[in-house]
């Protein structure tokens, strides 16, 4: 029985949408590098572009790991722990290089410090909520919010090298950053106020 179920583990752990996942993660010292070697080593613009295409793709699988894993019925516990990591790495590292890069600058920051801040709320709730055995679902404004990080991310990530093709890729990207930033507060405050929801319903029990 131990061996059928390490099998059947190991199996759902290497399907195509958790090795998509997996793609994910292994995407995010590239598009880092890249912007390091650039911004902080004076490298040349075009790494850039290949950061900008390579986030694209981590994007493209965030996607696709959560339609292949409902259509072939590849949905796992490991699946659902890893994906909502891998995008909160993704996210934070970008935010992380893009003010080091000075991209992010200013009032600019508050909006990607509020990102960051909610990430670490949402994991935490997630972490007690799941303790109580109860799921939060993602609201379809909360898909909505990651989009609009994802290509506020993908337009700052161009930078310079975007201004130089088109002169506001960098400010589109700022504001969609701020946009992103009101979203996060808006569905933040839902999965806070279902935790405080289940705290006090605890409490009274």
């Amino acid at each position: 029985m131990n061996i059928a179920t390490t099998r059947g583990t190991n199996s759902r752990a290497m399907s195509l949408p958790n090795i998509l996942t997996y793609g994910r993660i292994a995407a995010i010292p590239v598009v880092v590098g890249c912007i390091y070697a650039q911004s902080i080593m004076d490298g040349p613009l075009w790494l850039r572009w290949v950061a900008v295409a390579i986030f694209i793709g981590a994007g493209v699988t965030d996607y696709l790991d959560g339609y292949y894993a409902r259509i072939w019925n590849q949905q796992s516990a490991f699946g659902r722990m890893l994906d909502p990591i891998a995008d909160k790495l993704l996210v934070a590292s970008c935010l992380l290089m893009l003010a080091a890069d000075g991209i992010i600058h200013g009032w600019s920051l508050w909006a990607a410090i509020v990102i960051l801040c909610r990430e670490i709320l949402v994991s935490g709730l997630r972490e007690y909520l799941a303790a109580l055995r109860v799921s939060v679902p993602v609201t379809k404004l909360a898909k909505w919010k990651t989009t609009v990080q994802l290509v506020a991310i993908g337009f700052l990530l161009a930078g310079e090298a975007g201004d130089q093709v088109v002169p506001v890729v960098t400010q589109i990207g700022l504001l969609l950053l701020w946009a992103s930033a009101i979203l996060t507060m808006y569905t933040g405050y839902d999965y806070f106020r279902a935790g405080i929801h289940h705290l006090i319903k605890e409490d009274e029990e």
